[in-house]
């Protein structure tokens, strides 16, 4: 196996948070992630990430966040 092998994204154009029309069933097409807000190391720590984006706390009940 050759662990020279390089990725280039040259001539790759990928507009974010854009999906192809027909996507295959069973393959993952994941949009880049846009580096927004975070929290302070601490409130991170807390809740178990920096990004408030991804902050989805388990309330015990559907649709309800409080």
């Amino acid at each position: 196996m050759d662990n020279n092998i390089r990725c280039s994204g040259e001539g790759l154009h990928v507009v974010e948070g854009t999906l192809p029309a027909d996507p295959v069933l069973a393959m993952a097409y994941v949009p880049y992630q846009v580096l927004g807000d975070m929290y302070p190391e601490n409130v991170g720590l807390e809740r178990g990430t920096i990004f408030p984006a991804l902050y989805l706390p388990f309330t015990g009940k559907e649709g309800v966040y409080e």
